[in-house]
């Protein structure tokens, strides 16, 4: 039962960075789930990767997500991106999320980390968040 509420989680994560008024005003509506084909904008966000752990208890099913979140960027410089994911921060630490299946027990930022992409002259800052969630 540990994975049952991953789908769930991503779509609660998704719904709260594309409805942040203020993720809003510095992307728009780039923040995609799995990155389209064609010319991307300058800056976006990109959910990414996912590791869950079991942590169930005699209370029922749960796991520990640990996701990440991706601001990447084709501008210069990381200080729009820096911008961009100190926001991704602020919407997601601590938020209490709605679930359409089971329930968000905690969510805290875990750690980022910034790192030029040399091939296509691109930045990238993926942070790193921990989410502990409960099936009822």
């Amino acid at each position: 039962m540990s994975y049952a509420i991953s789908s769930a989680l991503q779509a609660a994560v998704y719904g709260a960075l594309a409805g942040d008024a203020v993720l809003q005003s510095l992307v728009g509506d780039a923040v995609y789930d799995a990155v389209p084909s064609g010319i991307l904008p300058d800056l976006y966000l990109r959910l990414g990767s996912e590791t869950v752990q079991d942590a169930s208890d005699g209370s029922g099913g749960g796991a520990v997500h640990l996701f990440t979140v991706s601001v990447i960027t084709s501008s210069p410089g990381f200080t729009r991106a820096k911008e961009v994911a100190a926001a991704v921060s602020d919407a997601l630490h601590d938020a209490d999320l709605p679930l359409v299946r089971g329930h968000l027990v905690s969510l805290r930022f875990v750690q980022a980390a910034a790192k030029r992409i040399d091939t296509v002259s691109a930045q990238q800052i993926d942070l790193r968040f921990r989410a502990r969630v409960q099936d009822d």
